[in-house]
Formats: C-alpha cells, sequence, structure tokens
C-alpha cells in the first residue's frame, strides 16, 4: 500500500526581508535563495522523508525550473512517475517574501500547475488500486480536484484536503467526500465566513465544516496548536515551543506526518500529534521541503513529546 499526493509543484524564489512590505514599499532583503516547493510536492517529500512509500501526481514545464523539482523531489525518495512534462508551458513558480518573524507572503504564478486535468486524472486512476490515503490540495484546478476526489473515494481511500490555496466557493460535493480537512486559521476563517483565532473559534468553525458534510476537521492554529474534531470526540493539540525561523511550509509538514501517522495505523488523535511535531520541526529552518524533518529528527522530537506527556 502506498500514499498519493495530487497537486501542485513549484519553485520558490525566497527573499528575505527584516519586516514584510506594505502596500506600494520596497524592503530591501537579507538574502535570497531558491527552493523547491509546491504544496503537493512538499507534502509528498515530507512523507517520503519519513519512510513511507508515495507517488505524487502533478505536471511541471519543460524548464530548467522542472528538471530542478524533479531531482529534488527523487533525491528524498518521492515516486515521481505520475508527473507529466507539459513542452508548452512553464513550471509553477511562487514568490515568497520571509520576515524576522518567519511570517510569509506568497505569489504564485501557477503555469504547468493550472493545466493538470485528464491525462494527470488517468495516471491517478491506474495507481488508485494500490492506494491507501490520498491528499488533495487547491494548487490545480478544482474541477480536477474533484474528478481526483471522486476517483479517490470510487477506490475506497483516506482522503485528506489541504484548503489551499484557499477559496471560499468549493463545490458541496467536495466536501462530502473528505475525510479529513485541514485548513490553517485564515483557511478556515475563509472557509466559514468568520474569524478563526483561537481554540473557541476552531470549534465553532469546525462544527460549521462538519455540517458541510466533512467527518473530521483539523485546525492549525500556528502558535496555539491544532484543534481537531471528530464525529465522535473533539481535542486540542498543544503547541510544541520552537525557535520560529521561517513559517513556509509548516502546513505541508504537518499533512506530510499526518498522513504517514495514518497509513502507519495510528488513531486520529496520534495522527494530530504527528502533525504537530512534523509542523513544528519545519518552522525551524528556512525553505520548504529544506524544511521538512528527518525520520530521525522527527522521531527523536516526537518521543520527547511522549516523555513531556
Amino acid at each position: 500500500m502506498t500514499v498519493v499526493v495530487f497537486g501542485s509543484i513549484n519553485l520558490d524564489l525566497v527573499v528575505e526581508v527584516p519586516r514584510l512590505p506594505v502596500k506600494g514599499e520596497t524592503v530591501i532583503g537579507k538574502r535570497f535563495f531558491s527552493a523547491a516547493g509546491g504544496k503537493a510536492a512538499n507534502q509528498a517529500a515530507a512523507i517520503a522523508k519519513l519512510g513511507i512509500p508515495v507517488r505524487l501526481i502533478g505536471q511541471i514545464g519543460q524548464d530548467n525550473f522542472g528538471q530542478t523539482l524533479i531531482e529534488s523531489l527523487q533525491a528524498v525518495g518521492v515516486n515521481t512517475d505520475g508527473i507529466t512534462v507539459n513542452p508548452h508551458t512553464y513550471s509553477g513558480v511562487a514568490s515568497i517574501v520571509v520576515d524576522d518573524t518567519g511570517a510569509n507572503t506568497i505569489a504564485c504564478a501557477a503555469g504547468a500547475n493550472n493545466l493538470v486535468r485528464e491525462k494527470e486524472i488517468e495516471q491517478f486512476k491506474i495507481i488508485l488500486p494500490q492506494a491507501k490515503i490520498v491528499l488533495l490540495e487547491l494548487g490545480i484546478p478544482i474541477a480536477t480536484v474533484l474528478m481526483a476526489a471522486r476517483a479517490a473515494k470510487a477506490h475506497d481511500c483516506f482522503l485528506i484536503l489541504d484548503p489551499a490555496p484557499v477559496r471560499s466557493d468549493l463545490p458541496e460535493e467536495l466536501y462530502s467526500l473528505v475525510d479529513v480537512i485541514t485548513p490553517n486559521e485564515v483557511e478556515a476563517s475563509q472557509l466559514v465566513g468568520f474569524t478563526v483565532d483561537g481554540v473557541t473559534t476552531a470549534r465553532q468553525a469546525a462544527s460549521f465544516i462538519h455540517q458541510m458534510g466533512v467527518k473530521n476537521v483539523i485546525i492549525t492554529l500556528g502558535e496555539q496548536g491544532a484543534f481537531c474534531s471528530s464525529e465522535e470526540d473533539s481535542f486540542w493539540m498543544k503547541p510544541i515551543p520552537v525557535s520560529v525561523v521561517d513559517t513556509v511550509a509548516a502546513g505541508d509538514a504537518f499533512n506530510g506526518a499526518l498522513a504517514v501517522a495514518l497509513a502507519s495505523g495510528k488513531s486520529l488523535k496520534e495522527a494530530v500529534q504527528w502533525g504537530t511535531v512534523g509542523g513544528a520541526l519545519a518552522v525551524t529552518k528556512n525553505g520548504a521541503q529544506s524544511s521538512l524533518p528527518s525520520k530521525d529528527s522527527f522521531h527523536q522530537l516526537l518521543n520527547q513529546q511522549a516523555l513531556l506527556a
């Protein structure tokens, strides 16, 4: 059995600045670097680095960025056979600005990600009989996401949706197909139409999202931890104190570790703890895939949390 991730693949172009610029302002950066990214690619890399077989479905352009992205994924053990190389477009690019607190703003040029359609769906369907867990996100056309969700459920896969980049007009059918949805505070706020800024409002948002048809809701709250609500139970997972360097890919590390735990037979509560550990480690380093924890560092922190419990 394997995990399949379907979605966006980008090259991140990152500028570190003392503070985020306001509208119309130029802030002089301290450092520039590029790093492999894209929400689906990050999640696939996070899963591979934790030792679980994973396949990524998506599309890149036939350019140097695309080649760099493939090589980066293969280096950490992601199966890239399902990635289409399109000679008629460019690979996705994300322009990221990160300040001294680790906060960031991101603008994406989707490129090949916008063209993920029937060819990738066919690749996806071929491997679904061997899949146990499927992760989807919204960096590709929503019609493709919905087709992938339908196909995953037709094969009885456990479906995790990261609703980012967030949009409030998700099809009602998509909610009913999802087993776990994992928005952060900002994304949850936009999904439900009111501000989510802590455990109390996260509980209210989770109730709202349940009514849309999602069985399990996990809202990540940054330095406040994570709130999880299922059909049977709800709980708050306390945060792990770390020194924040860069919050890029924290949610992807969370989702990757969550999927690994569930694929390993852990309970939902254990899986949320695994996700919290993955996210905590990711914010201590720069970049997206470059910040994802190794198997050793992950289990070291996980074991420390068990001792503290």
